[in-house]
């Protein structure tokens, strides 16, 4: 079947520059240890993927390292893809594509990453009561478009090996198994109104309109108000989040 993006996401990120603006990046240990994990961490030139670039968060983070990796960033969204190119990143070439059909020869990259941001799941216990509170907004509006909080993206490395070991190779298993699994908390001490700005940058929260997001607004900005919410003396509030990363070898020979 031909990929499609989704109305969701092709909707819901068309104020690119917003996104970009007001999504968070990636601790600078956890960027460093993934690419060590994928053995290009010091690898001068190293040829990397960067799929589903998005505006390029992650795309610049590997931009600025001294290895000066010759990057491909794949993103499908238009205006993303727009926003991903205007940044004029070193050593990066950006693309139309999407996991269905790389715009890259088989086997001519060393690591193909695919990174997103801002998507906390249900199991996660949140830090404080108001980010309770907004987590319970975010999935109050939940549209099944499956995402990264959805905890399912294991499935793509499990199905592949659904198969009886005397059928291992009618299986055809791309990747090499069990995953490597590694994560790392931060805290960011932002305003209230940029994580305000944050939340709306979310693809089911930035497709709301008129009163239905005046609601969602003064909901937050209530979880934010509440008294047993504590900031520190510039006004700021402490927002809590974990980078999940995971790592995994092409199966030798495809």
């Amino acid at each position: 079947m031909p990929f499609q993006l989704s109305s969701a996401a092709d909707k819901g990120f068309t104020k690119a520059s917003s996104y970009d603006t007001f999504r968070p990046s990636y601790p600078a240990a956890t960027v460093d240890d993934l690419l060590a994990k994928l053995q290009v961490k010091g690898l001068k030139e190293a040829r990397i993927v960067d799929l589903g670039a998005g505006t390029g968060k992650f795309t610049e983070l590997l931009a600025s390292r001294d290895e000066e990796y010759e990057i491909t960033a794949v993103e499908p969204h238009a205006e993303m893809r727009k926003q991903c190119e205007g940044k004029k990143l070193r050593g990066v070439t950006v693309m139309e594509g999407n996991a269905a059909t790389i715009p890259v020869k088989s086997q001519s990259v060393e690591a193909v990453v695919v990174a997103q941001v801002y998507n906390a799941p249900k199991s996660w216990e949140p830090r404080t009561g108001w980010e309770s509170k907004m987590k319970d907004i975010v999935w109050s509006y939940d549209d099944q478009h499956p995402r990264f909080r959805h905890e399912e993206w294991r499935q793509v490395f499990d199905k592949q090996l659904s198969s009886t070991p005397f059928t291992i190779q009618a299986a055809d298993p791309l990747f090499s198994l069990p995953l490597g699994e590694n994560s790392t908390e931060f805290t960011y001490w932002l305003s209230p109104q940029a994580i305000w700005e944050r939340f709306h940058s979310l693809s089911q929260i930035a497709v709301l309109e008129g009163e239905e997001l005046a609601t969602v607004k003064d909901n937050v900005f209530a979880s934010m108000g509440a008294p047993d919410v504590e900031g520190n003396n510039k006004g700021e509030l402490p927002l809590h989040g974990r980078s999940v990363y995971a790592w995994t070898t092409s199966v030798p020979g495809l």
